[in-house]
């Protein structure tokens, strides 16, 4: 075949195949069979194997998958991806809907009659999609909202991610990759021939397989995705219209060639949202996506744009999350963990069962008060609840299931895993104990595990499992040690190899110049958090003003008490201490921390923050108050303005209330906000 017919083939076969593949994915109706369609493509792959010159960006072989990858390159989102705020219960939706009325009715001239749009929220990962010309260019993650992962080259294998769209349009969309539950079978099916682990549910295997470096890998898993919404839309020379409604947005993907979830539905009202919940709600187990709730927005976009956004989400949208799930498991044992600074947390340790998606077999109990409060014992039968993907708690003991043999938990005056002679002492002022001798092995590699973490130095390639292998092989055994590995050191290693080991040597020189507040947060100070660490740098501004600052000088910060003034003196008085900030300062740059305050409705108010909020994680309300000029501290002192209290407030309740500081609920906080 000469290649001018080649080019009239190929271009004849592309439109063929976009047709059914559209026909497939995104009608569900099929003409061809599968077997048909697979023809079709490898006939396309022939052709443009023969003549390159003639394959394009856009052509379906692009699916098939490209190179390897070492890594993925950080993108910059064009428009911020904002995170929705949750409601769990009717009265909370409600509240919601009276709060944007209030919020219109202040800073709208215009009378606005409310209509909504709901849809399924899908439970996979959040993707965003950019077409130049009608041509897929760029996917990447959610990430941080404002920066993501580039995983274009996986994304083009999932099938009804449209590589062209049907008009030649500059667009932005978001919308979500999920694992149909079938090819969650399929897959667990195969590795239990294997010997291998289980996956638990779809979520996390989605996941997981848009971030493979092998694209054929992420093709073999067969992902799917559904469109949802148009973050940026130019139609250029196209005759489309620009959408005014949620449900236009929806209307216009699906003609450009996405796939839209069905199941979304236009309601004049609440009641009408509530409807389509409770009917979901009942149904839910039968569709072949996983799904955690509904996402609610205002239909009308000019109305959208008026409501705006909070600091952290917008006023027009909210989740309403189906009930938390729950299960009934035994404790068959409580144990004691020691974290980095040594403080020992009680854990259950319960008979596996599955919960909201996977299986759990251990729960935090916090501490002294919370077993007391509990009055749990081992052998009790527990309710376990695990709202959100959040880390698992026992909400209630089932007593009337004792049988007498049930044992109560008594903290040990001695735990050999601390080192030392084992010796534990409780901690002034708290319902918590922690190890006498802090130079264990375990402890220590706790502290080097939050030492390279994201928060602190970021060490990509050097987890927990890795350093437990440097210490093992006794490479490291301290902080600054990570900073004088050689390639020597590690190529030889079990798991390593010349790619691996230069990728971790990179890793290590890019985070050996750091902020000052992760670099205090990485030396794990007791008392000293991310809030405290952040109060310290902007304060002080250089490391060494923070290591000779006496007792009163950090007493009189906003933020810092005197139990932290303590810990932040005791430690940088120590001698073996101050020998390894001096050794990682011979291998480490710390950055200045620039003073600059953001002026708002907060402005000089001090929170803390205490308990479970139920809207929201603790990170995200910290978010919100920094945003409004505020600032948030670890623990309460007389300086502190408010103590926002959510579901079991711990010890900080009972400090607030002897100081006179004031304690706020959450909706109280949401009012404020």
């Amino acid at each position: 075949m000469a290649e001018k017919e080649a080019l009239i083939r190929i271009k004849k076969l592309v439109e063929l195949v976009n047709h059914h593949r559209g026909l497939y994915h995104t009608r569900d109706n099929p003409e061809i069979s599968d077997e048909a369609y697979d023809s079709l493509i490898n006939e396309l792959i022939e052709l443009e194997e023969k003549y390159p010159s003639l394959k394009t960006v856009d052509s379906p072989t692009q699916r098939v998958g490209g190179k390897v990858l070492d890594g993925f390159v950080k993108v910059q989102h064009a428009v911020p991806q904002w995170s929705f705020d949750n409601v769990f219960t009717n009265e909370e939706l409600l509240e919601w809907g009276v709060r944007m009325a209030r919020y219109l009715a202040k800073n709208s001239t215009s009378r606005n009659k409310i209509s909504y749009c709901a849809e399924h929220k899908i439970d996979g990962l959040k993707v965003i999609l950019t077409y130049k010309d009608g041509v897929f260019v760029q996917g990447a993650t959610r990430g941080d909202g404002e920066i993501g992962e580039d995983v274009t080259n996986n994304l083009r294998t999932i099938e009804s991610i449209p590589l062209a769209l049907s008009k030649k349009v500059d667009l932005i969309a978001v919308g979500e990759v999920w694992l149909p539950a079938s090819e969650l079978t399929r897959i667990n099916k195969e590795r239990e021939v294997k010997g291998e682990p289980l996956y638990a549910n779809t979520r996390n295997v989605a996941a997981g397989t848009l971030r493979q470096l092998d694209p054929k890998m992420v093709r073999a898993r067969k992902l799917e995705s559904f469109a949802y919404d148009v973050d940026l839309f130019d139609p250029k020379s196209e005759k489309l219209k620009v959408p005014e409604t949620q449900t236009d947005e929806l209307l216009l993907l699906k003609t450009l060639g996405f796939k839209v979830n069905p199941n979304y539905k236009f309601c004049k009202n609440l009641s009408e949202v509530v409807e389509y919940y409770d009917s979901w709600l009942k149904k839910r187990h039968t569709l072949l996506y996983g799904v955690d709730g509904i996402a609610i927005k205002v239909n009308d976009i000019s109305i959208q744009e008026k409501l705006g956004y909070t600091a952290k989400a917008p006023r027009f949208t909210i989740a309403f999350k189906f009930p938390a799930e729950q299960a009934t498991t035994l404790v068959e044992d409580i144990v004691l963990q020691i974290g980095r600074t040594g403080v020992l947390t009680p854990v259950a340790k319960l008979r596996p069962v599955l919960v909201a998606g996977s299986t759990v077999s251990r729960a935090t109990l916090h501490n002294e008060d919370e077993i007391k409060r509990l009055d749990i014992r081992i052998g009790d039968t527990v309710i376990l609840q695990k709202a959100g993907d959040v880390i698992p708690d026992i909400v209630r003991v089932l007593t009337e299931l004792r049988t007498g043999k049930e044992r109560v938990f008594k903290f040990p005056t001695h735990v050999p895993e601390c080192g030392g002679d084992g010796s534990i002492e409780r901690i002034p002022g708290q319902a918590a104990y922690r190890c006498v001798f802090r130079g264990g092995r375990i402890m220590q590699a706790r502290k080097l595990t939050h030492f390279v973490a994201k928060h602190a130095f970021n060490i990509d390639g050097l987890g927990e499992k890795i350093l437990e292998q440097l210490m093992d092989e006794n490479i490291i055994s301290s902080f600054d040690d990570i900073f004088t590995i050689t390639k020597g050191d590690i190529v030889d290693l079990e798991g390593f190899g010349d790619k691996s080991a230069d990728n971790l040597l990179d890793s290590i020189k890019k985070a050996s110049t750091i902020a000052l507040p992760r670099f205090i947060v990485a030396l794990s100070i007791p008392q000293v958090g991310e809030e405290t660490a952040y109060d310290l740098a902007r304060h002080f501004g250089t490391l060494a003003s923070i290591r000779k600052a006496t007792f009163e000088d950090l007493e009189k910060i906003e933020g810092v008490g005197p139990i932290i003034a303590r810990s932040v003196v005791d430690w940088f008085s120590d001698i073996q201490n101050k020998k390894l900030v001096d050794n990682l300062l011979l291998h480490v740059k710390v950055l200045t921390e620039l003073r600059v305050e953001k002026k708002g409705k907060f402005s000089g108010k001090t929170f803390v923050l205490t308990g479970t909020l139920s809207s929201m994680s603790r990170d995200e309300a910290k978010a919100k108050i920094k945003s409004l000029g505020g600032s948030v501290s670890g623990s309460v002192s007389s300086k502190t303005d408010y103590v926002l209290a959510g579901e079991k407030p711990g010890e900080k309740i009972k400090e607030a209330e002897r100081l006179g500081v004031k304690v706020i609920s959450e909706k109280a906080f949401l009012e404020l906000i």
